[in-house]
């Protein structure tokens, strides 16, 4: 009788855990997508996961994870592209989505008192609020084909506001569909007193790692409210040449 208790009990057990997996005590965005990952191929600034969503297999590339073979992940914000190039991995892929949220949980619905488009700008406003957060990496971009170095840029601000300017730099961070730009983060090397990392709104896609040329307008002390405040920021640029494809 004792060993029939404890084998219920050990099924009781098992079952509450098995129900309980993916089930969250919060509410669920709405956009919530999840997908079951079938293959794994990892690069160096972002992992190429092949996922499957219902009926539908599909690749999607997010920033370097830990990820494996039956793993279950969650995103709601993602860009497409065909025909895409890897660079590190010498492979074209028909499709792939670029995720940006991508999580081991359901992602959470936004709160009434931060509003729908709120929460993506709290987390971008974390990353750029004030002067960078980023590390400054041990790299030297040369800097040519009329682009002005960084550093240029920072110490001759004012010379250059409200003016279209040409820069090049390795991207450090990248974010898609915020605020309807992407925004980037590109270091050259250079620096002027503190400053070393200039933040990029654009339309183009730009992988981590890759050498880009920008231009467009740069604005001073830009303050869009809710933490967003840029002492330099590059709008509205166009990727003119990139090693990227």
């Amino acid at each position: 009788m004792r060993n029939l208790i404890l084998l219920l009990f050990s099924f009781v057990i098992l079952s509450a855990c098995e129900s309980g997996t993916n089930k969250v005590s919060y509410a669920v965005d709405p956009a919530n997508r999840t997908v079951e990952v079938s293959e794994v191929i990892q690069a160096n600034a972002y992992s190429y996961l092949n996922v499957k969503e219902g009926n539908q297999q599909f690749w999607i590339a997010v920033p370097t994870m830990d990820a494996r073979k039956g793993d279950e992940l969650h995103f709601t914000q993602s860009m497409e592209m065909a025909d895409f190039y890897s660079r590190d991995l010498d492979r074209t892929f028909d499709l792939v989505l670029f995720v940006d949220d991508i999580s081991t949980l359901p992602i959470p619905a936004a709160t009434p008192a931060l509003g729908n488009m709120q929460q993506p700008h709290a987390q971008e406003a974390t990353a750029h609020e004030g002067r960078p957060k980023t590390d400054r990496k041990e790299i030297k971009v040369e800097a040519k084909d009329g682009a002005i170095q960084l550093a240029e840029l920072f110490e001759n601000a004012e010379k250059y506001s409200n003016k279209r300017v040409k820069v090049t730099g390795e991207v450090t961070k990248f974010n898609t569909g915020i605020m309807g730009k992407n925004w980037a983060h590109i270091q050259d090397g250079t620096a002027y007193g503190k400053y070393f990392d200039l933040t990029v709104t654009t339309q183009d896609i730009v992988p981590v790692g890759d050498i880009v040329f920008f231009e467009g307008t740069l604005v001073l002390n830009k303050d869009l409210g809710s933490g967003y405040f840029y002492e330099f920021l590059l709008e509205d640029a166009v990727a003119t040449r990139a090693v990227m494809f």
